[in-house]
């Protein structure tokens, strides 16, 4: 039997910013460009206003360091176009960085060492509750309260109480481990190679402080920065200063409120929409899978949705699938939350998902969306493909792979020609894309590989995987410390 193998090209996708025109790579579009929220105006921000809680030592190296990234911060690594000064935040971002003593709570170094001798399961609550009342105790002044807030923690923080193990039974316990070790025998494939997705059985084994400070922080509605010495000093161990600089202050400039760049979409006003799964703790059941909208809108703007729970079983299949009314609730209510956020209806739905829509969610999906012209289920697939070629670099990203005029496989990752390098430690891995409809791939890939830039976490453009699904297991985890007896925020700036 002879096989077909097509390969196409994809051009490289267009990110908009301030001023008119289109750039490949954020780090030079917020440079000659601005960011995209120059075009609203009066609505721009002309200042961040920046809270800090933490120790006294560990704020004044924040302060030190924001100091910094307001002024141009030459990159160390020369005669790379991978690698750019910081020409500072606010030209870079056409608003000044504010911080004052007003919007800064110390938080006693002797009660923090106290609460760091504590049992671990004790020491955590403890230190999460001191950031959490500095940060409540910000959001609660009867000025101008700040945009966001950095939680700037020492060393012994990170070290002692960045994560801790959970309470399971033993036959939970159990089953987890027998789960990771079929998959280390190769059985179960992870979705992309174990890449930052959705949940995995060993997640449920610890509790993380960095994902329990966000959602505390968003009880009093505030998005917060994590701040750490491996931020704020130039370490042997760190990134290059200019880089640490254009990653934070891109974060910073989102959680705070404004919008960096955003994908240039052709064609009609689209709602991209990844569903997943997480795990979370109720207090009727041990555990249950719950259902997570993460959805972004081409004008600029993400949210995070959490659907209904499906009861968790030890020998559940790894496809975890909604029922047609549960679909079909998500549904409406991610138009719901569009329409508040736009002003209007989509008029294309597009949604990812790593694992295959059953015939139940199809139809609860299509129930829900049957006003919107276009709607589309994709699935975004882990894949044991591999495509070689001759030379020193392996295929190009973007490349769009068709075995049989049946099979498609896009290279979200591969050599970038712009740094005439391939970023990546591995031999490139392709996704495959598959959808219950015939559709127009080229632009389906198209779509994705444009998403993928709208990681606002990064001003890098070597993310690889589109942001409809790269932040589902951090959403998640943030969506779990929330509890089931609350309703998370949706706005996507207290996830990041």
């Amino acid at each position: 039997m002879s096989i077909q193998i097509e390969l196409t090209q994809l051009p490289n996708p267009y990110i908009e910013f301030g001023s008119p025109g289109a750039f490949n790579d954020p780090k030079t579009g917020l440079t000659e460009a601005g960011p995209f929220d120059l075009r609203f105006g009066a609505a721009h921000k002309t200042q961040l206003r920046i809270g800090l809680v933490g120790t006294a030592e560990m704020i004044e190296k924040g302060k030190r360091w924001l100091e910094q990234c307001s002024t141009k911060i030459p990159s160390e690594i020369k005669g790379s176009t991978q690698y750019m000064d910081f020409p500072g935040f606010k030209s870079a971002f056409h608003a000044s960085l504010v911080f004052s003593q007003h919007w800064m709570i110390e938080i006693n170094d002797n009660q923090l060492q106290v609460a760091l001798t504590r049992e671990p399961k004790v020491r955590f609550e403890e230190v999460l509750n001191l950031y959490a009342y500095g940060i409540e105790r910000l959001t609660d002044e009867t000025t101008l309260a700040p945009d966001i807030v950095m939680c700037c923690l020492p060393d012994a923080v990170v070290r002692k109480c960045w994560s801790i193990s959970k309470s399971l039974t033993y036959r939970q316990r159990r089953f987890i481990k027998e789960r990771k070790k079929e998959r280390e025998r190769g059985q179960l494939l992870l979705p992309f190679e174990n890449l930052d997705i959705e949940e995995t059985e060993e997640d449920l084994l610890n509790r993380d402080f960095r994902r329990a400070l966000k959602a505390r922080a968003m009880r009093f509605r505030m998005p917060i920065q994590i701040g750490t010495n491996n931020l704020f000093e130039d370490l042997s161990t760190n990134q290059d200063p200019a880089m640490r600089a254009w990653n934070m202050s891109v974060g910073l400039y989102y959680k705070a409120g404004g919008i960096p760049w955003r994908f240039k979409a052709d064609g009609p006003e689209t709602c991209f929409v990844g569903i997943s799964f997480h795990h979370l703790r109720t207090p009727q059941r041990h555990l249950v899978y719950s259902s997570l909208a993460q959805a972004f809108s081409t004008s600029g703007d993400g949210f995070a949705l959490r659907g209904d729970s499906i009861p968790w079983a030890e020998r559940q299949d790894r496809d975890v699938h909604l029922t047609a009314d549960q679909a079909s609730n998500l549904a409406r209510r991610v138009l719901q939350e569009y329409s508040k956020s736009t002003g209007g209806n989509p008029q294309r739905v597009v949604l990812h998902k790593t694992s295959i829509f059953d015939h139940n969610e199809q139809e609860g999906f299509r129930r829900a969306f049957h006003d919107v012209p276009i709607v589309e289920l994709i699935n975004v697939r882990p894949t044991r493909f591999r495509l070689l070629k001759y030379g020193a670099y392996p295929p190009k990203r973007g490349t769009l792979c068709t075995v049989n005029k049946a099979a498609t496989y896009l290279f979200v990752t591969g050599y970038i020609p712009e740094w005439g390098t391939y970023p990546g430690p591995h031999v490139p891995v392709p996704i495959e894309l598959m959808s219950d409809n015939e559709v127009d791939m080229a632009r389906v890939a198209s779509d994705i590989l444009g998403l993928a830039r709208m990681n606002w976490n990064t001003a890098s453009i070597s993310s690889g995987l589109p942001v409809t699904l790269f932040f589902s297991r951090r959403v998640g985890g943030i969506m779990a410390e929330v509890g089931e007896d609350q309703h998370p925020l949706p706005s996507f700036r207290y996830y990041m």
